[in-house]
C-alpha cells in the first residue's frame, strides 16, 4: 500500500475520552472502502458491531488473527494492527493507538504500520500526543491536529475497596490479581463484571453488558480497558501500579497511567482516578498526578522497528533481514519476539532445512512461527507445537490433517471445570482457531473455522456463567443498596490457624504474612467483607513481624534455600559473596511491614543462620574468615576461596599449585580450620558426618543425597560422586575419609620400591571390592608387580605424577619418608 505515500495524511493525537476513534469511524464510512487496525481483538469487535449497523452486515469485514468475518461484498474492515491486510487497496486507512510503536513486545507491528499502511484517498493515525516527534521525524508529511479531552479527569485520592463509588472500574495487571480484587468486591459489594485482553469477545460482551444494565457497580479489568473499550466507567481506581511486560515487573509509566485513567468519565461527563493504596509503591506521586490531570505525557524517543517485508530467499537470509538496523535514528531494532525466536529454534532443525529450499516454503515457515503463544507456553513448548504444525504444511498435501485436529477440538469441547480451566481451554481454542483461518492450512477451512467457533462460544458462554457465578452475588448487591451497609463495624477474627473470619463466615486464610482469600466463601444476607478484614489483619501482621524479629532459634528453620517460621516459609537464600555468605531475600509476604520492621527481621534472619553456620558448618565459617583476613597471606587465602566454591572439598588435583604454594604456617592454619590435605582430595571430615552433610547439601542445592553413614556406594547410587564426598573408583565410590586411611596404611606397608603385598583388612572391612581396591591403588601411585599363579596381588611404587604428590602430614609416619623419596 505504499505506493500511496502521497495520499493526505492526517494524525489525530490527544488524550483518551476525545472521540478519535469515533471520528476515525466516521471518516472511513465516508469512503467507498477503508480498514482500521486496533490494538485489541476486542476493540476491533466492538466497532465491528458499530459498522455493522452502519452499513449492513454484507459489507463490512472483521480480521482478526483467530476470527475472520469477511463477505464477499465487504468494502470496510476492521481489524487487528496484526492482522492488516496490507495488499488490499482500499481509499481509508485508520491506525488506532498508533504510540504503541513504542511497545517491546508488540511496537514493531505498530511502526511498521505507521509507515506502510497507506489509503489511497486518505490515512489517518491515531494515538497519543507523545507520538507527535516521532510523526515529524517519521511522516513528516502528516497534518497533526489535537483533540482535546472532551470532560475533566481528577484526581480524586486513594479509597478502599469499600469506600469505591459506584460506577469503579478497578484495574489489575494479572489474571491472579483481578480474580482476587473481583472476589473481595463480591463479598463487599456484591460482585463485579470482569474484562480481560484473554477474554474471548462474546465473553468480554456479556460481562460489559451486566455492567452497563447496572446488574453490577463494579468492573474489574487488566489494562485491555485503557486501550478504548468504551464503558460508562466514573471513577478508574488502580489496584497496583507495577505489571510484568514479558520481561521484567515494572512501573507504569505516566504514559500507561494516563491511557488507563482517562477511561473515566464519558463525552463530556467528568471522571476521576486514583488508587487503593495512600502510600507504598502502589500509591500515585504528586508528579504522577500532575501529569495525568494535565494530560502532559512524555514525547517518545524511539520506537520499535522490524521489517515488515523480510526477505523469502532463503531461513538465514529472512532471519538476517528480521534481525536488520533500522535506518532512521529514532527507530531501534525491535527486540526479540516468540516469532522470531521460533523461527531460530526451527531454523536448527535439519529436516526444517531440508524441507525449506524456495520462497514459497520459506514464507509457509514464517507464517507458521507467526502462530501466537495463546496459552502462554514459553518459546521451548510452543517452538515444538509450531514445529508439529509446520511438519504437516511442509508434507504431503500440505495441511495440517483432520484427525488432529478433531481430536484436539474434542478435547476442548467440554464445559466443565472453573474459571481458570475455561479460560485456558479458550486460549487453547484460539490457537486452533487460528489455524482454521489461514486459508491453505487445512482442506476444509470454512467448516472448521465454523466448528472452531462453535467451541470457543459454548466455553465463553460458560466462562460467562461462571465468573457470574463466582464474581456475583447479585442478592448481595441489592442488600447493600437498601442498607447502605458499611462493613468496618462488622467483627473480625483470626483463629489458631490463620483462619480470618467475619461473623463465623471464612473470608479466607493468614498463613504467616501472607493473605489468602477463600475462593469458595458465601454468604446469605451479609457480606464477609475485606474491607472490614483490612485494619484488623494490619495490626496482625504488625504483631506477627515483631514476634518474628524476637523469635527463639527453634521456631526456625531451613529447607533448600527457604527459611522458614513455624512452617511458613519467610525468605530465601540467594547467592552471595560466598556460600557461607548467602544473601537472605525476605519474602515478597513481608512487603506488608514497614521498613523498619523489615530490617529488625532481616537482621535477626541474618543472626540466625550466622549462628547455625557456625554450629553445623565451621569449617565454612572459618574458611570464610580465613578468606577475609589480609594477613593470612595470597596461597591460603586463594585455596580457601576455591574450597568454598567447592563446599569445603575438592580433588587435590585441581587445587595442586595453591597446595604447593602454602608454606609451614598456612598448613597448619589450615589443619587447624579442619581441612585435611590429603593424597588424593582436599576435604573436612566434619563435613562427611549426617548433619554437616544435609547443611552442606541444602546450601550447594545438592539435590541427591547419599544415605546416612554410608561409606561405600555403588557407582548408580544417589550421592556417588565427589561434591557428595565420594571418590568414584571402578564400580564403587568411596568416602574421601577411608580413601586416604587406605591410602596411608598402603604406604606405611611399602618399603621403599620393592613389591609388597598391602594389608587388604581395612579395605575388606569397609566393603571395598578388589577391584575397587586396584583402581585406587593405581590413583595412588602403585603398579601391579608380577605374581605366580594363585599369589596374591604385590603392589610396586611408581610415585604420583607432580600435581598429584601426597601431602606429608605432620607426624613422622610412611607420608614424611614418601614425600622425601619423591622429592629425592
Amino acid at each position: 500500500m505504499s505506493q500511496f505515500a502521497r495520499s493526505p495524511i492526517t494524525a489525530v493525537l490527544g488524550p483518551t475520552n476525545t472521540g478519535k476513534t469515533h471520528l476515525a469511524v466516521e471518516r472511513m464510512c465516508g469512503h467507498a472502502s477503508g480498514m482500521i487496525g486496533f490494538p485489541l481483538r476486542l476493540l476491533a469487535r466492538e466497532v465491528y458491531d458499530r459498522v455493522v449497523k452502519m452499513k449492513g452486515v454484507e459489507n463490512v469485514g472483521l480480521i482478526t488473527g483467530e476470527e475472520k468475518i469477511l463477505p464477499p461484498k465487504a468494502r470496510w474492515f476492521l481489524c487487528t494492527a496484526e492482522s492488516m491486510p496490507l495488499e488490499r487497496e482500499v481509499a481509508f486507512v485508520g491506525l488506532d493507538e498508533a504510540q504503541l510503536g513504542a511497545d517491546p513486545e508488540r511496537g514493531h507491528v505498530f511502526t511498521d504500520r505507521l509507515l506502510r499502511a497507506r489509503g489511497f484517498a486518505e490515512t489517518m493515525i491515531l494515538g497519543s500526543e507523545s507520538l507527535k516527534p516521532m510523526l515529524k521525524a517519521l511522516v513528516p508529511d502528516a497534518e497533526v491536529i489535537g483533540r482535546p479531552r472532551f470532560s475533566t479527569l481528577s484526581y480524586a485520592g486513594a479509597k478502599k475497596l469499600s469506600r469505591l463509588p459506584r460506577r469503579s472500574a478497578i484495574v489489575a495487571f494479572s489474571a491472579e490479581e483481578v480474580y482476587a480484587v473481583a472476589e473481595a468486591l463480591r463479598r463487599l459489594r456484591g460482585g463485579a463484571a470482569v474484562v480481560m485482553g484473554a477474554l474471548s469477545p462474546r465473553t468480554r460482551n456479556a460481562q460489559v453488558a451486566m455492567f452497563q444494565a447496572g446488574e453490577v457497580d463494579y468492573l474489574v479489568a487488566t489494562d485491555a480497558i485503557g486501550m478504548g473499550l468504551n464503558m460508562d466507567v466514573a471513577h478508574v481506581a488502580f489496584a497496583s501500579l507495577h505489571k510484568f511486560d514479558g520481561r521484567r515487573q515494572r512501573r507504569l509509566t505516566v504514559a500507561e497511567m494516563a491511557q488507563i485513567a482517562g477511561r473515566a468519565g464519558r463525552h463530556q461527563r467528568d471522571g476521576t482516578f486514583g488508587a487503593l493504596s495512600e502510600e507504598g509503591p502502589s500509591a500515585f506521586a504528586p508528579e504522577e498526578v500532575l501529569a495525568i490531570e494535565g494530560h502532559q505525557v512524555a514525547r517518545l524517543e524511539h520506537l520499535f522497528w522490524r521489517q515488515g517485508q523480510p526477505d523469502h530467499a532463503s531461513i538465514d537470509a529472512l532471519i538476517a533481514s528480521l534481525e536488520a538496523k533500522p535506518d532512521a535514528e529514532v527507530l531501534r531494532p525491535a527486540p526479540q519476539a516468540i516469532d522470531l525466536l521460533v523461527l531460530k529454534r526451527l531454523a536448527e532443525e535439519t529436516w526444517v532445512r531440508d524441507r525449506v529450499r524456495s520462497p514459497r516454503m520459506v514464507a509457509r515457515l514464517w507464517a507458521a512461527c507467526g502462530l501466537p503463544d495463546f496459552r502462554k507456553l514459553g518459546a521451548d513448548p510452543h517452538a515444538r507445537f509450531v514445529g508439529r504444525v509446520f511438519g504437516h504444511l511442509s508434507e504431503g498435501n500440505g495441511h495440517v490433517p483432520h484427525q488432529w485436529f478433531a481430536d484436539e477440538l474434542q478435547r476442548l469441547d467440554n464445559m466443565a471445570g472453573d474459571v481458570e480451566v475455561l479460560a485456558g481451554r479458550i486460549a487453547a481454542a484460539r490457537s486452533w482457531a487460528y489455524i482454521a483461518h489461514r486459508p491453505d492450512w487445512l482442506q476444509d477451512p470454512l467448516h472448521w473455522a465454523e466448528r472452531t467457533r462453535g467451541v470457543e462460544e459454548k466455553l465463553s458462554d460458560a466462562l460467562h456463567a461462571s465468573l457470574t457465578q463466582r464474581f456475583v452475588d447479585r442478592r448481595t448487591t441489592v442488600l447493600l443498596r437498601q442498607i447502605g451497609a458499611d462493613a468496618s463495624d462488622l467483627p473480625v477474627t483470626i483463629g489458631p490457624e490463620g483462619e480470618v473470619t467475619v461473623e463465623e463466615h471464612p473470608l479466607g486464610k493468614l498463613a504467616g504474612f501472607r493473605f489468602t482469600v477463600a475462593p469458595d466463601a458465601r454468604a446469605a444476607d451479609k457480606r464477609m467483607l475485606l474491607a472490614a478484614a483490612e485494619k484488623r489483619l494490619a495490626s496482625e501482621l504488625r504483631r506477627r513481624g515483631e514476634a518474628l524479629a524476637e523469635v527463639e532459634d527453634q521456631a526456625l528453620s531451613m529447607v533448600g534455600t527457604i527459611l522458614s517460621w513455624n512452617g511458613t516459609g519467610v525468605a530465601e537464600l540467594k547467592t552471595g559473596a560466598s556460600i557461607a555468605r548467602p544473601k537472605i531475600v525476605l519474602d515478597r509476604a513481608l512487603g506488608v511491614l514497614d521498613a523498619p520492621l523489615r530490617a529488625a527481621v532481616q537482621a535477626r534472619l541474618e543472626r540466625w543462620f550466622a549462628e547455625q553456620l557456625s554450629r553445623h558448618l565451621p569449617v565454612f565459617a572459618n574458611l570464610d574468615a580465613t578468606l577475609r583476613d589480609a594477613q593470612a597471606g595470597a596461597p591460603l587465602r586463594a585455596l580457601a576461596h576455591a574450597l568454598l566454591d567447592a563446599g569445603g572439598l575438592m580433588p587435590r588435583r585441581a587445587a595442586a599449585h595453591l597446595v604447593e604454594a602454602l608454606d609451614g604456617d598456612a598448613r597448619k592454619r589450615l589443619r587447624k580450620i579442619g581441612i585435611t590435605i590429603g593424597t588424593l582430595d582436599l576435604f573436612a571430615p566434619a563435613l562427611l558426618k549426617p548433619a554437616a552433610g544435609r547443611w552442606r547439601r541444602e546450601l550447594m542445592g545438592l539435590a541427591e543425597a547419599p544415605r546416612d553413614g554410608a561409606t561405600v556406594l555403588p557407582r548408580s547410587a544417589p550421592g556417588a560422586d565427589l561434591p557428595h564426598g565420594f571418590r568414584p573408583l571402578g564400580p564403587q565410590a568411596v568416602r574421601v575419609d577411608l580413601v586416604e586411611r587406605i591410602a596411608r596404611a598402603a604406604h606405611d606397608s611399602r618399603q621403599g620400591r620393592k613389591p609388597f603385598t598391602p594389608d587388604p583388612a581395612l579395605a575388606t572391612s569397609i566393603g571395598v571390592k578388589p577391584e575397587t581396591l586396584a583402581r585406587l591403588m593405581a590413583q595412588l601411585g602403585f603398579r601391579t608387580a608380577k605374581t605366580q599363579e594363585g599369589e596374591p596381588a604385590r603392589w610396586i611404587w611408581q610415585g604420583l605424577t607432580p600435581v598429584a604428590k601426597p601431602q606429608a602430614p605432620p607426624s613422622n609416619n610412611a607420608f614424611a619418608a614418601l614425600a622425601g623419596l619423591r622429592d629425592g
